[in-house]
């Protein structure tokens, strides 16, 4: 028999309730606890092998992935197999730093995977360097079968996103690699949040079949005079869409 998803009210309360799981039934891995952030997990490793399996991923010549621990087998397997990784820094504080596998001594490869040691392997990425990427990894919090996205709560990854929407760069496929442990059954989202594409447990690949529209651009609505003394990138960007018209 089938269990049943439970389905949520509001954002916080799914991730709330997934922190929570992964908790108690000991399902989350190093850094602990798993609340208040992107969780590391049980399997995380054989989620990422189950990406790769996946056409846009493993045809995928440059992506961008998060810095959050559950994707740094993402991060790693794709420098092994010679994928130009972007990576956001985190709370976009630095802007984007490129892993390239043909500049980083294959012995290595760990290491630019890790948060702690990539600035040693990578490289800054000017905004209007960024090339156009062929799929993107984001880490969630929760996760809907149908494609519905929550991560932390804080909004960066739905930011980075819109960011290079703002830039002219077309929609690609988005994945995320989960615990079983983090599908829910429903809650809501809203306008500006990351659409998933594909979703990899360490059991299973979901593939959504009719993924939510994707943003087109940054709602500047919804930040404030503190959001953009934080993210410089965002005063960048700003620069950079006057100086082209």
């Amino acid at each position: 028999m089938t269990e049943e998803l439970r389905s949520f009210a509001h954002k916080s309360e799914a991730r709330g309730w997934v922190w929570d799981r992964l908790q108690a039934q000991g399902l989350a891995r190093f850094p602990f606890p798993p609340h208040g952030r992107i969780p590391n997990f049980v399997g995380a490793d054989l989620a990422a092998r189950r990406l790769f399996e996946e056409p846009e991923w493993r045809l995928a010549r440059a992506i961008k992935v998060n810095p959050d621990s559950p994707q740094k087998p993402v991060r790693h397997l794709a420098l092994t197999l010679g994928v130009r990784v972007y990576v956001p820094t985190p709370r976009l504080a630095g802007g984007f730093h490129l892993l390239d596998p043909e500049r980083i001594d294959p012995t290595d490869f760990e290491a630019a995977a890790m948060l702690t040691s990539m600035a040693e392997h990578s490289v800054a990425v000017a905004l209007d360097a960024m090339p156009q990427l062929d799929a993107i990894v984001t880490g969630s919090a929760a996760v809907t079968s149908t494609g519905k996205r929550c991560g932390k709560g804080e909004g960066y990854s739905d930011l980075e996103f819109a960011i290079l929407r703002e830039l002219g760069h077309a929609s690609v496929p988005v994945a995320t690699t989960v615990h079983d442990a983090q599908i829910v059954g429903d809650f809501p989202v809203e306008s500006n949040d990351l659409p998933l594409t594909v979703i990899c447990t360490p059991t299973r690949t979901i593939r959504v079949a009719e993924p939510l529209p994707a943003p087109v651009g940054i709602d500047w609505s919804r930040l404030d005079d503190e959001d953009l003394a934080r993210m410089s990138l965002l005063g960048e960007l700003k620069t950079l869409k006057a100086s082209l018209g």
